[in-house]
């Protein structure tokens, strides 16, 4: 799932949580507005993908 979620919002993820009911992923905080995507289309779109809600976080 790393590689996928790598890939559709184009940053490096470093960690990855999977709750009941969303992921949160976690990137460098210089890189959260390139993986949120204009206005949040980026983690939109792969939320579609994957099915579940996604929340980006800076580390």
């Amino acid at each position: 799932m790393r590689e996928k979620l790598e890939r559709m919002l184009n940053v490096r993820i470093l960690k990855i949580e999977e709750l009941d009911d969303r992921i949160v992923v976690y990137v460098p905080k210089d890189q959260v507005r390139i993986a949120v995507g204009s206005g949040g289309a980026a983690v939109k779109a792969a939320e579609l993908v994957i099915g579940r809600k996604i929340e980006v976080k800076g580390a």
